[in-house]
């Protein structure tokens, strides 16, 4: 995989679960914040799916659209595109109703000292988006940092494991969950949280942070030792699939692969292929930052794309001087600060 269009085509590819999923799902499709890094594959693959399948089904993007290509080129792959503000209320209510929604939108990165935007994206805006959509199905995407850090040998966090953010992203996307499931029982919505961690693209990712880290001899930061990830394809498709999966109250789905990664044997890994001495500084904590997604598993099967895969697949493009984003995850960040 060496350009960025065999990247896309592959990380589009609709499963037959997907197709097979896709007609049980009654109405078009909404995309709300589209424009972020996993929402172009997103509504490709559901397009595609929706193709292959022979429905008559609309998927439709919305973000603000600050890059006037990424509207073309969805509109071009057939999805149907609105470029509104969804703080604007106006904006967002002008939006058409439709029977699924996907909310993507949110913020993250750039959230220390600017914490009231990462809160009016987060927590406030959950609340317009469930009033507005009160009649359709709602997946909200939201983040395993909702959880603490936790002990890496008893076990990683369960859908029951309570609620204990630490900083300000996470206290937010907690706010999010809360506001969302008010207005689930209030109004009788069926909606799905979606507890995703670390989805790996090609062109960015904890991956690519570990493997760049070793192909360019900088010591890798071991404090945050172990990882979850998931290929950003599958937790695609996991996420159009739990349309079918809603509930009121809202059905917690935990997101990321099945297994608890070492970083340092990651490194070694890339080390092993790049032929080059992996480099640390500090010590793995006995806490990390992990998921446990064997419900989604059980719903969805297991990734397509298991981790040695992933592996290969970033080595490869790498080697090739693939396009990468210079979008960090600070996976590594242990008290909370985005």
């Amino acid at each position: 995989m060496k350009t960025l269009t065999e990247l896309e085509d592959f990380m589009t590819e609709p499963s037959l679960e997907l197709i097979e999923d896709l007609k049980l799902v009654d109405g078009d499709i909404l995309i709300l914040g589209v424009g972020g890094k996993m929402g172009p594959t997103l509504a490709k693959m559901t397009k595609r799916a929706i193709d292959q399948a022979g429905l008559d089904k609309k998927v439709i993007g919305v973000s603000r659209f600050s890059s006037d290509s990424l509207k073309k080129e969805l509109e071009e792959f057939g999805i149907e595109t609105i470029a509104v503000d969804l703080l604007n209320d106006e904006q967002l209510q002008s939006l058409p109703d439709v029977k699924n929604v996907i909310f993507m939108a949110g913020n993250k990165f750039g959230t220390a000292g600017n914490e009231h935007f990462t809160w009016a994206m987060n927590a406030y805006l959950p609340g317009r988006i469930a009033d507005k959509f009160k009649n359709s199905r709602i997946v909200a995407f939201s983040s395993g940092n909702v959880y603490p850090l936790t002990n890496v040998v008893n076990g990683n966090c369960s859908e029951d494991t309570p609620a204990g953010p630490i900083g300000e992203y996470a206290q937010s996307c907690l706010g999010r969950e809360r506001v969302l499931t008010n207005f689930s029982r209030t109004n009788d919505t069926p909606m799905l949280i979606f507890r995703l961690n670390y989805a790996i693209d090609l062109r960015y990712g904890v991956l690519l942070e570990i493997a760049k880290h070793v192909l360019e001899g900088k010591a890798i930061d071991l404090t945050m030792g172990s990882v979850n990830v998931i290929w950003q394809g599958d937790a695609n498709e996991y996420a159009v699939r739990s349309l079918l999966h809603c509930d009121n109250p809202p059905k917690i789905l935990n997101v990321t692969g099945p297994e608890t990664i070492s970083v340092r044997w990651l490194a070694e890994e890339f080390g092993k292929r790049f032929d080059k001495e992996a480099k640390f500084i500090n010590e793995e904590q006995s806490t990390a930052l992990l998921n446990n997604s064997s419900k989604a598993h059980q719903l969805f099967g297991y990734p397509k794309v298991p981790l040695q895969q992933m592996i290969d697949l970033t080595v490869e493009w790498l080697v090739n001087n693939g396009e990468t984003l210079n979008k960090p995850t600070h996976f590594q960040e242990r008290k909370g600060e985005f």
